[in-house]
């Protein structure tokens, strides 16, 4: 499967904003997909998940913040950022996995999308 992240920009702190990543070769009802984000000098992190039955799982830092969601044709995952923080400034990446267990590790994730820059200003 390809991925293909959009939607990130620049929003002030309070905003929001909604990252779409669109998958092609097969739909995402066959996978656990997941956003990461990667901030300069740190390392890849996990931010949220939906596994193949829809299942959504977060990282702590979301803090009900963020939504993850899928769209009726199985092809588009969305994530939904509300009540952004000059610290989720990073890129965020899009991923699917073939694993039916829900993960945050990095490396379960084979497939990547290109990143799409997310920048919060205070």
């Amino acid at each position: 499967v390809q991925l293909q992240a959009s939607g990130g920009g620049p929003v002030q702190a309070g905003g929001s904003l909604r990252l779409s990543c669109l998958a092609s070769g097969r739909t995402f009802s066959s996978y656990t997909t997941g956003w990461f984000r990667q901030a300069p000098g740190k390392e890849r992190e996990f931010v949220a998940g939906i596994g193949y039955n829809g299942v959504t799982y977060y990282a702590e830092f979301v803090e009900g913040r963020f939504t993850i969601s899928r769209a009726g044709a199985k092809n588009t995952v969305y994530l939904q950022m509300n009540s952004l923080k000059p610290e989720d400034t990073a890129l965020y990446y899009c991923a699917s996995s073939e694993s039916i267990v829900r993960t945050t590790i990095p490396a379960d994730f084979g497939s990547w999308g290109q990143g799409t820059q997310v920048t919060i200003s205070s």
